[in-house]
């Protein structure tokens, strides 16, 4: 935690106006000129990206930072075959992490084959990647892979991803059958986690498990109420009704964005829960009740509800910690989760850089950096088709400059 606040730090504290003014950094002893995000990918000697490669570990936030700017700007034939080589034999177990993020950025098909050995790999943060690769391209010849991985996999960080990527495949009755059962066995962390990811996609075949959850009071109340909103089965609305009358307090919030998630009574409960968010803002001292405002908040702008984050911004901006960081948690949530709808909605704000610097706050904050990567090469690639001077390029400048990518 203490090395986030130190980048969010030193994020904040940086004007970043790449427009006008030049950049010079030091890498691998050769001094590279960064102005103006260039209008398309650059050749780099290989000497230039063996350098950055090599610098991806480096302890100095802006240097490593600087390294993946250069690696993600160079031609595709170039990078790709510099990371697939990192990935495969580097001898900094961070570096081939680090690379095979940035590989999964320039959609070449060999990065497959990297990820499949990555599966293999003791490297906790190599099967990590190669997991949260797999949920976003599914793979259903890999699916014996990932049903044999689930009796051994336990690592706190791992095992979360490696469920999602099952949780992509639900189609299949053999993942039913045992996400189903995740449901109720195990720690709390990584039933929390399943139960999450059923919800994401909306499993119509968890319903019953995840009402089973629901009805007990525990830590995993709140999951399985804003699971039950994203599975989006009217019946639910039994269970939610009943807990809004028995639940307590700080859970009511999850019960809220679960029903306005399952289309009834949206705006009146919608609108709870921006008040519950200005209320904690306003009076210190109801953590538990803000975190649940902000995370249904935040369910609900993933889900389309452009006015929840309208309220995100227009809260989170002017406030300082400890409203902050939950908003800036559900703001990143969303840029990640439906990207085009932050996107449309950051074009529109009349402040745009607060609103960028506060998502990009949140991202500093977020762990998924296959998801990171894969926002921050569409925002790249969405720059180099927009036409000089547009407004989408104009913005994507902005991202680009704000987030440090």
């Amino acid at each position: 935690m203490a090395a986030q606040r130190s980048r969010r730090t030193q994020r904040i504290g940086q004007t970043v106006t790449t427009i006008a003014v030049c950049v010079l950094s030091v890498l691998g002893g050769a001094t590279i000129v960064l102005a103006q995000e260039p209008s398309g990918p650059q050749n780099v000697s290989p000497a230039q990206l063996k350098a950055a490669i090599d610098k991806l570990g480096d302890l100095d936030y802006d240097t490593r930072t600087a390294a993946s700017r250069t690696i993600r700007r160079a031609t595709a034939p170039q990078a790709v075959a510099a990371l697939l080589q990192a990935v495969a034999e580097h001898a900094d177990g961070y570096v081939r992490y680090r690379a095979l993020v940035l590989l999964t950025g320039f959609n070449d098909p060999r990065t497959k084959e990297a990820i499949k050995e990555s599966l293999a790999s003791p490297n906790d943060r190599l099967r990590t990647v190669a997991y949260s690769f797999l949920e976003h391209n599914p793979d259903r010849s890999m699916l014996p892979d990932l049903l044999t991985a689930l009796d051994k996999e336990h690592a706190e960080f791992v095992r979360p991803a490696l469920v999602r990527a099952l949780a992509a495949l639900g189609a299949d009755p053999r993942v039913q059958q045992r996400l189903v059962k995740e449901v109720s066995s195990g720690e709390d962390f990584f039933r929390s986690a399943v139960i999450e990811a059923l919800g994401d996609y909306k499993a119509q075949y968890a319903y019953d498990a995840i009402v089973a959850v629901a009805k007990l009071d525990g830590p995993l109340q709140d999951d399985a109420a804003t699971a039950l909103g994203k599975i989006g089965d009217k019946r639910a609305l039994e269970t939610l009704s009943g807990l809004q009358a028995s639940a307590p307090r700080t859970r009511q919030p999850a019960v809220a964005a679960a029903i306005c998630l399952l289309g009834v009574n949206c705006e009146s409960h919608e609108g709870y829960l921006i008040a519950t968010m200005k209320f904690t803002d306003q009076n210190p001292g109801y953590q538990e009740l803000l975190r649940g405002a902000a995370s249904g908040l935040g369910a609900l702008g993933v889900s389309g509800r452009k006015e929840s984050m309208q309220a995100l911004f227009d809260i989170g901006i002017p406030s300082r910690d400890p409203t902050r960081a939950p908003i800036t948690l559900a703001l990143a949530t969303i840029a990640l989760r439906n990207t085009t709808l932050m996107l449309e909605m950051l074009a529109k704000y009349s402040d745009r850089a607060s609103a960028v610097a506060l998502v990009g706050e949140g991202f500093d904050m977020l762990e998924e950096d296959l998801d990171k990567e894969r926002f921050f090469a569409l925002v790249r690639r969405t720059y180099w088709d927009a036409k000089e001077g547009s407004p989408s390029r104009d913005l994507m400048q902005t991202l680009i400059g704000k987030l440090d990518f």
